[in-house]
């Protein structure tokens, strides 16, 4: 694979993870974070979410919710969901805090929020690389279905970005024809950091 990619959410449970899974086992050099200020998971009610910090191991959150009720958190996807992202990396991280990590070349964001932020995150971080990256949002929305399909679409993208000569040059065409054969809208943007 020519490129390094990061997938981005806004808790790096589901969407992203969807994506960083998948990814993965095709062999892409693949990181994936959130951009909210805490990893939220659905609770027994509207009004009461499971809230946690970035960094809290995905192992720690199954635990503490197979402890509060396992049936619901079974039936809801969120354990199963808990399951496969034990197997992916170790904890949620934040795309703010991610500088440690490298620099990226092609970043998918799921949601048109979280695009803004990672747009604007990569405008205002110290710029001594100067280096392009390509940030795409492809809308998902945040259940377990639509994170498969999302999931599916990105690899689809990422391999078209993938057997372009240079994405620079190409990605124009690119965008128009995955929006043409899939009937989906992106936003993207080419920033520098």
């Amino acid at each position: 694979m020519k490129y390094r990619y990061a997938m981005v959410c806004s808790s790096n449970q589901n969407r992203s993870m969807e994506a960083h899974y998948l990814l993965k086992r095709h062999g892409f050099d693949i990181s994936s974070y959130g951009t909210g200020a805490h990893v939220k998971l659905p609770g027994p009610s509207l009004r009461e979410p499971n809230v946690y910090e970035f960094g809290t191991p995905y192992k720690q959150m199954f635990d503490d919710l197979r402890r509060k009720d396992p049936e619901l958190y079974k039936r809801n996807g969120i354990l199963p969901m808990l399951k496969r992202n034990i197997g992916v990396k170790a904890a949620p991280q934040r795309w703010q805090d991610n500088a440690l990590d490298g620099s990226f070349d092609i970043v998918f964001t799921f949601e048109e929020k979280v695009f803004d932020t990672v747009v604007e995150d990569l405008n205002t971080r110290e710029q001594p690389l100067m280096k392009t990256v390509l940030v795409i949002n492809l809308e998902v929305k945040d259940n377990h279905e639509e994170a498969a399909i999302g999931g599916r679409l990105t690899f689809d993208l990422c391999q078209e970005i993938e057997a372009a000569e240079s994405w620079e040059e190409s990605i124009d065409d690119i965008i128009a024809a995955f929006e043409k054969r899939h009937r989906r809208k992106l936003l993207y943007s080419i920033s520098f950091y």
